[in-house]
């Protein structure tokens, strides 16, 4: 079925970890495209979903550890499911603890970084990122950083966008699934919801939250619009 060139209608898994790290700027288009079903992973049983069924599968963002499975032992079973959808070849999208979930079902290490980047920053695009989904951060490269993981790069993966402190900031695994280790996603209203959220990681990382807030005001529109044309272009790019 579809709704004219390049507008098929399709419908969306998504993987959350935490309520308030949702769909943010995605969500329009997801949802007027078809059908959008939330799963609450560590909630939500995965047991029974099929990998392979969902047209498009996004993992989101979250503040655990891939690596923390003895604490968390649903990573087990998300990254074999993530795993299979890989091997299916079926699209997957997904967003900071999402890529590092893929990165980790694709075989790669993921492991803590050192360093908290948190905050509005550019990014850099690699040559094939410019000519990706990622285009519309040449000229416009802020973005919202949120993590302090970081992940070797997947076996016949393709570098996309880095930034001074991480480099594997974003990747391509063949054509239908791709990783953002930064938020494309988040800001706008419910931005104050990470602010709470987050409040005890915040603070133990020094961030100036009255500054944080003022800067997702200042950056939504651009971050909004930016945020569609990715996720249109890479919609785009597996013909949807």
């Amino acid at each position: 079925m579809s709704a004219g060139k390049n507008r098929r209608v399709f419908s969306t898994l998504v993987l959350r970890h935490v309520a308030f790290e949702d769909l943010g700027a995605f969500a329009p288009i997801l949802e007027q495209r078809g059908g959008v079903r939330v799963l609450d992973v560590g909630v939500d049983d995965l047991e029974g979903e099929d990998a392979e069924a969902p047209e498009l599968v996004i993992v989101l963002g979250g503040p655990i550890g891939v690596y923390e499975e003895a604490r968390y032992p649903f990573l087990t079973q998300e990254i074999e499911w993530i795993a299979g959808r890989i091997a299916a070849d079926r699209p997957l999208l997904g967003i900071c603890l999402g890529a590092q979930l893929i990165a980790k079902a694709a075989g790669a290490r993921v492991y803590p970084s050192g360093v908290k980047e948190i905050g509005f920053a550019p990014l850099t695009l690699t040559e094939t990122g410019r000519g990706s989904c990622l285009a519309p951060f040449a000229e416009d490269p802020i973005t919202l950083h949120w993590h302090g993981d970081t992940f070797d790069l997947p076996h016949g993966a393709v570098l996309l966008a880095s930034t001074e402190s991480c480099r594997n900031q974003g990747f391509m695994l063949g054509p239908k699934v791709i990783g953002f280790q930064f938020h494309p996603e988040a800001g706008g209203k419910g931005f104050e919801r990470w602010l709470i959220g987050h409040a005890v990681e915040l603070s133990l990382a020094g961030v100036d939250i009255v500054q944080l807030r003022s800067d997702a005001v200042r950056l939504w529109p651009a971050l909004a619009r930016k945020a569609e044309a990715v996720l249109r272009l890479w919609l785009e790019g597996l013909g949807w």
